[in-house]
């Protein structure tokens, strides 16, 4: 895997990867990218998990101005390359990475 650091990155990828870092635990909702780039837009929502006794708030390399990715986001991106447009209804994030997408197509 080749390494890709978030100064690579599209603003729009860099805004992304800095709102999973904010969220730390829970999920997006309604993520739609274009031309492989990700939109938040006005029915996007943040749920956030707070866990208590634990750690609650964003992920201490928000701090950084930049740093490797891991390969969730890696691969969250490729994702978006591969498909240019459409919609994540939910992206399941865990500490501060994406961890699981649910996404509905048509059918038929």
């Amino acid at each position: 895997m080749e390494l890709v650091h978030k100064s690579s990155l599209s603003l729009q990828r860099q805004l992304l990867v800095e709102t999973l870092q904010r969220v730390n635990f829970g999920r997006l909702e309604h993520i739609r990218f274009r031309s492989g780039q990700p939109e938040l837009h006005d029915e996007s929502k943040i749920v956030r998990e707070h866990k208590f006794s634990a750690e609650n708030g964003p992920r201490p390399e928000s701090d950084k101005s930049d740093f490797t990715l891991k390969r969730p986001l890696v691969e969250l991106f490729q994702y978006f390359d591969q498909r240019g447009d459409g919609e994540i209804d939910v992206l399941e994030v865990k500490h501060g990475l994406p961890f699981r997408m649910i996404v509905v197509e048509p059918a038929a």
